[in-house]
């Protein structure tokens, strides 16, 4: 490819890529880029609710009664944790996620 055509190739796409990043960002503002305040508009967690059987499916592979460490578990909120959906299959399966 020629020099001008690279040039000319890469604006472009910066352009193009510069535009989904506006459009994406008027639609879903981003929680976190200025830590000191939320955005107008960021998703909030109004409320965290885990039922019996939430508790039963994150306990998977794990005899009672419970370690005190696993206390945390009664303390989860609605964030992503490996602790509570299947991991690495064969045998790093050490709770029988796969089975």
């Amino acid at each position: 490819m020629q020099p001008k055509a690279r040039k000319l190739t890469l604006l472009l796409c910066s352009m193009f890529w510069m535009g989904v990043a506006t459009v994406s960002q008027a639609k879903y503002p981003v929680a976190g880029v200025k830590p000191d305040s939320r955005p107008v508009g960021a998703p909030m967690i109004q409320m965290v609710r885990h039922d019996k059987e939430w508790f039963e499916q994150a306990m998977t592979g794990v005899d009672k009664p419970y370690p005190k460490s696993l206390g945390f578990i009664h303390n989860q909120g609605n964030w992503h944790t490996p602790f509570t959906i299947p991991g690495m299959r064969g045998p790093y399966d050490l709770r029988g996620w796969h089975k």
